[in-house]
């Protein structure tokens, strides 16, 4: 059994799946296990990531769904799930490993940095961060690591189109609070600078508002755009 599981869900990321797996290659070499699930690829994302990583799995689209696929065919005692279009510190390994078992919880996340060029987008990293510390709730943006056992006891990802990342935090929380830690991962800022920064923030505080009001997350997925594809 491996020490950690990186487990990365894709869906159409030829263009950059290659770079993304390429870039776990030191901790692959360090013995950690890569898997990607697909959820559907209708380009070369399966047959790019095949070689890169230690296994390829298929699972209905949705982002909890694949993760969840994952994490049941994963080895290691850690499970990190990793964005796509994400990168991690190059110590990632020794980070998660270290700062769990000398920290004694159960789950954590990394602070993250958003990759472009609008001069906001520093801003907005620091502030997810900052809200992260507070409120205990962590982004799939974030990359976050939980001890397969804690994972299994919270019933893994919720099967839901959005927000699935905040409900499983929601459960860990019951368990133990976070690891923040303040080595960060890299995340795109494609869609930041696709929709404009000040726009996509808005969306994303009108999503979390709406669902902390009590708002179904397949009904919020259908109005911003976010529908699953039909199989």
């Amino acid at each position: 059994m491996s020490a950690l599981s990186i487990v990365v869900p894709t869906l159409d990321e030829a263009a950059g799946i290659a770079a993304t797996l390429q870039a776990l290659g030191s901790l692959r070499a360090r013995g950690a296990e890569v898997i990607v699930v697909d959820g559907g690829s209708r380009d070369r994302t399966a047959e790019i990531a095949r070689p890169l990583c230690d296994r390829l799995l298929t699972a209905p689209r949705g982002r909890a769904a694949q993760m969840n696929a994952g994490a049941g065919a994963a080895q290691g005692e850690v499970l990190l799930f990793l964005h796509a279009d994400t990168r991690l510190p190059d110590d990632a390994d020794r980070l998660v490993l270290a700062g769990l078992a000398a920290s004694g919880r159960a789950w954590g996340r990394f602070d993250v940095r958003i990759d472009g060029t609008h001069p906001l987008l520093p801003l907005v990293a620091a502030l997810m961060n900052l809200r992260s510390r507070a409120s205990g709730i962590a982004t799939g943006d974030q990359a976050i690591f939980v001890a397969r056992t804690a994972f299994a006891a919270v019933g893994g990802y919720p099967d839901i189109a959005l927000m699935e990342d905040i409900v499983l935090s929601r459960r860990l929380k019951r368990l133990t609070r976070p690891l923040c830690l303040r080595s960060r991962a890299l995340t795109s800022g494609r869609r930041w600078e696709k929709h404009g920064v000040m726009r996509t923030i808005l969306t994303m505080w009108r999503l979390r508002l709406a669902f902390w009001l009590g708002a179904k997350p397949d009904t919020l997925a259908a109005r911003y755009g976010y529908v699953p594809r039909q199989h």
